[in-house]
């Protein structure tokens, strides 16, 4: 794999302080206000007194994270590990990207800095977004797949993709984040055992065997992130959480009449049941509603 063209920087130091104003500081970077919270840390917007660029720095403490277990031998910190793993090999224009990790031996603190993406799609926390229109949609979905295809080629899969992980940048253009459960395959082997991200995103089959295909899991996720930018609603929605992944496996899809025939044929290809007949990415880049005016995805 080429090396990134910025490589990640790696900091060692860790000198917290406050700027004349009395905001906080972490080396060269100034706290502005906290946007979100991840995983296992928070997302706190900060500005550079370098560049004067935004970035979005995750903020770990090493000691909770040894402390959380995620799986018999795994904790919390091997999850954050590999994250950083992944993200270090990562350059593409729909991926958001790592710029520096800050890990001081002698603090309980961990950093990473992250490019600032300011926009969003989805509103947080108030369920699935409102219909976005076919033209905007097409655009979201092309920069999804182009991003998705590269982590794919890359033998990475994300494990968490939906709408929440989606940043639009104020230009228009649809960035993949948050890489906490993302998982490597090697040679071509994408059989995961580790069960995926969130319930209402899930592939059937992850509901249901010991392992799944971790390339088909993440297109099923893509299927009800495009489900959701038309129709403004979940396909599969329970009434009570616990039932929901019955409703995944046992439920038929149901689209709307009156849909545009070629995007009803793309979203019952992406949410198929059986991830052998689901559609790839590759089908969805070539599709006819995805090439629409624009061609095929690059």
């Amino acid at each position: 794999m080429k090396e990134k063209q910025f490589p990640v920087k790696e900091t060692k130091e860790l000198i917290r302080g406050e700027d004349k104003d009395g905001n906080k500081m972490i080396n060269e970077y100034v706290r502005e206000c906290k946007i979100g919270s991840g995983s296992y840390g928070k997302v706190v917007l900060y500005r550079s007194t370098i560049d004067g660029q935004h970035y979005a720095i995750k903020a770990f403490h090493k000691s909770r994270l040894l402390r959380l277990r995620v799986a018999p031998s795994e904790t919390a910190m091997s999850d954050v590990l590999r994250e950083v793993m992944i993200m270090k090999i990562l350059e593409h224009p729909n991926v958001v990207n790592l710029i520096e990790v800050i890990d001081d031996p002698e603090t309980d603190h961990f950093y990473m800095v992250l490019e600032y993406v300011d926009g969003k799609w989805v509103y947080d926390g108030s369920g699935p977004p409102g219909p976005l229109g076919e033209t905007t949609a097409r655009k979201y979905l092309r920069d999804i797949v182009a991003g998705l295809m590269y982590l794919h080629a890359h033998n990475v899969i994300h494990g968490d993709i939906k709408p929440d992980n989606l940043l639009v940048t104020s230009s228009g253009t649809v960035k993949i984040g948050d890489f906490s459960v993302s998982q490597v395959f090697k040679d071509d082997d994408d059989q995961l055992r580790r069960s995926p991200g969130t319930p209402v995103f899930t592939a059937p089959e992850c509901c249901l065997g010991i392992t799944y295909s971790g390339r088909a899991a993440d297109t099923w996720a893509v299927g009800v992130t495009l489900y959701c930018m038309i129709l403004g609603k979940y396909p599969f929605l329970p009434d009570k959480l616990q039932d929901i992944y019955d409703k995944i496996v046992n439920n038929p899809l149901i689209i709307p009449d009156g849909l545009n025939p070629l995007l009803r044929d793309l979203i019952v290809g992406l949410l198929c049941k059986d991830p052998r007949e689901r559609m790839t990415l590759k089908n969805v880049s070539e599709h006819p509603w995805v090439i629409g005016e624009d061609g095929p995805c690059p």
